[in-house]
């Protein structure tokens, strides 16, 4: 399962923004990486330009290659209805999203780790495959032999006050999450123009 690695402070100040979470390195430094620092010779990209760094922006933040972004952009084409909003809800539809909303994990990268590794249920089935597509009315659980573990018993009490997302519902006694419904575009929080990645794909 490949997935970027690389720096991701770098990553942020490319895109202007703290895409994988809070970061202090980023605060300090919210310029664009190289060497020369905060220059203002920097030239006027081109509307292609724009296009495509909305579409990495994309990519980056949900954790999604090349090929798994063009493939969800695909399917969302297909569907009935706004393809940059259906695209967006089909991103958070991953099991890796989902955990990461529901509190279970501190960031995406951590939550597809708990996937991968195989400490998460989806209605009672064992499930490693972090690009999971979740329906309405999927619960999400942590496996019992993992519960006790220190990334649960931490994350999951830090993380009760923001676990407010109104289409996933979160029982704290069971360590388990519902599913709920695809998000509308406005409930959900990220900094992604997406008609600008419907432009580019429709090039």
């Amino acid at each position: 399962m490949a997935r970027y690695t690389g720096p991701t402070t770098k990553m942020a100040r490319k895109f202007g923004e703290p895409i994988f979470g809070p970061d202090r390195s980023f605060e300090k430094r919210k310029y664009p990486p190289g060497q020369h620092g905060p220059s203002k010779r920097r030239k006027q990209k081109s509307d292609y330009a724009i296009q495509l760094m909305e579409k990495q922006k994309a990519k980056y933040t949900y954790g999604v290659l090349e090929r798994q972004f063009r493939n969800i952009f695909e399917s969302a084409s297909r569907k009935s209805g706004v393809t940059g909003e259906i695209l967006l809800q089909y991103l958070e539809a991953r099991l890796d999203n989902t955990v990461y909303r529901l509190g279970i994990a501190p960031t995406r990268r951590a939550a597809r780790q708990l996937v991968s590794h195989k400490h998460i249920l989806v209605n009672g089935i064992l499930t490693n495959i972090p690009s999971c597509r979740l329906k309405p009315g999927d619960v999400i659980s942590v496996r019992n032999k993992s519960r006790h573990m220190d990334i649960f018993q931490n994350t999951i009490g830090a993380k009760s006050d923001v676990r407010k997302w109104s289409w996933l519902e979160w029982n704290p006694e069971r360590m388990e999450g519902t599913f709920m419904e695809y998000p509308n575009r406005e409930l959900i929080p990220e900094n992604i123009n997406e008609q600008l990645i419907v432009e580019l794909y429709s090039k």
